[in-house]
């Protein structure tokens, strides 16, 4: 087996438990921190109760939210867009043959001699 490749291990580590509850065992980490053990477990109490450690449920709410005003404000960025588009498709929309014959009429007026002056 190699040499200086594997953790050290303590027999005798702390668990902490947020119910305040604390017991030995052995681990790779002297203290370990849980949130709930077998005094406070709602399967070995028979009791339910609800654990929220640090706000994690205003926490997640809070990313909820934000992600709603996200996606509000990039349905509000497409429907401006949509506008601005169809608000240029319908300043100019000219046909093919409208074209052609502006183009024509241009092209007759060009070939037209000048009018000359008489004295």
């Amino acid at each position: 087996m190699k040499s200086n490749i594997h953790p050290i291990w303590h027999n005798d580590a702390t668990v902490k438990c947020s119910c305040g509850n604390t017991f030995t065992t052995g681990s790779t980490l002297e203290t370990i921190e849980v949130d709930i053990c077998d005094k406070c477990h709602p399967f070995f109490t028979g009791e339910m109760k609800f654990v929220d450690r640090q706000g994690r449920v205003d926490k997640f709410k809070q990313k909820r939210l934000q992600a709603q005003k996200k996606q509000d404000e990039a349905k509000k960025k497409r429907e401006l867009k949509q506008q601005a588009l169809q608000q240029e498709s319908q300043v100019e929309t000219l046909t093919y043959q409208e074209i052609l014959r502006e183009k024509q009429t241009q092209l007759r007026q060009d070939k037209a001699p000048a009018p000359t002056a008489t004295k």
